[in-house]
């Protein structure tokens, strides 16, 4: 019996081994819930600059001036408040993960989180571009939609590389979008949604399975 358990141990180590090489594992839960707060915070930022409440339609309206064009004042702002989110998710998400990598003894930065990077940068890049895209043809209220399915497909095809949860929440940022393309009056509110609840809703459970 005892021989059977230290060869089931030793079976053990060698899986971690290999997952621990194959996968990135230092996804912090605390990051998660730290950008779905940046994300809200973001959206109610904008809904007051703009003036609106919160089941308000025809937000893309109040972007565009009289000539059908978009309003500098407007755009500068939504660029600077988007940007800055999504630095400050950077940072934390960086930190956060550097944090982790070290309490567990695991290389911050090696070719496994290369990998992941890269298959996460290629769709979120295309998407970004994509977006751009949109706003030079004036298709204004499918930007936020657009951020959600990239972001989705960015998850999947990282997913391999990392925690098997990324894919589940990748799956429900590409379900949202492609509601909220239907719904494009509430395309702020699903785009709070999908960064902000549900990126806190995963890093509760990112946290309590994997670092509780």
């Amino acid at each position: 019996m005892n021989q059977q358990q230290e060869q089931l141990e030793a079976i053990r180590d060698i899986r971690n081994l290999m997952e621990r090489s194959s996968r990135f594992l230092s996804l912090s839960g605390l990051a998660g819930v730290i950008v779905g707060i940046f994300a809200i915070a973001c959206i109610v930022a904008v809904y007051l600059f703009l003036g609106l409440s919160p089941l308000a339609t025809g937000y893309y309206a109040l972007l565009k001036d009289g000539n059908g064009g978009l309003q500098l004042s407007t755009c500068t702002f939504l660029a600077a408040d988007f940007g800055l989110v999504l630095l400050l998710s950077l940072f934390t998400g960086i930190l956060m993960a550097v944090r982790k990598a070290r309490k567990q003894n695991l290389p911050v930065w090696d070719a496994t989180a290369r990998r992941m990077l890269l298959n996460m940068a290629i769709p979120l890049v295309a998407g970004g571009i994509y977006c751009l895209v949109l706003l030079y043809h004036g298709q204004v209220a499918l930007v936020a939609p657009a951020t959600l399915l990239f972001y989705g497909m960015a998850l999947l095809n990282a997913s391999k590389y990392t925690i098997n949860d990324i894919r589940y929440l990748g799956i429900l940022e590409l379900a949202l979008g492609l509601l909220a393309s239907f719904f494009i009056d509430y395309g702020l509110l699903f785009w709070a949604f999908g960064f902000g609840i549900l990126h806190i809703v995963y890093g509760i459970t990112i946290y309590f399975t994997y670092e509780k």
